[in-house]
């Protein structure tokens, strides 16, 4: 008896992979931009600021798992994940710098 899997042609594959790659690492460089800028960027305590940066970065973490599968094309999955990263990225960069001495 064959098996489902060997039907599947190699670009469904290809791009299931693309996609879950976008997914863990893509979603794992926004998580992490939205907590360095939640950390930055929010008034108040230090520790409060860390906390709250830490709790929202599993949402987006999640939120990108959630992009990448419900978009229609790998392509689009990737820029929806790494083009608000990147904005983030920058954004944490300026934040950086202007509260340095």
């Amino acid at each position: 008896m064959k098996s489902q899997a060997a039907g599947l042609p190699l670009r469904y594959r290809l791009a299931v992979t693309s996609r879950s790659l976008a997914a863990l690492f893509g979603g794992y460089l926004l998580a992490s931009a939205v907590s360095v800028c939640t950390s930055l960027l929010m008034p108040g305590a230090q520790v409060d600021a860390a906390l709250t940066g830490m709790m929202l970065s599993f949402v987006f973490y999640v939120l990108a798992f959630i992009w990448c599968f419900a978009c229609r094309s790998a392509l689009r999955a990737w820029l929806g994940v790494l083009l608000p990263a990147l904005a983030l990225g920058a954004v944490g960069v300026l934040a950086w710098w202007v509260k340095q001495p």
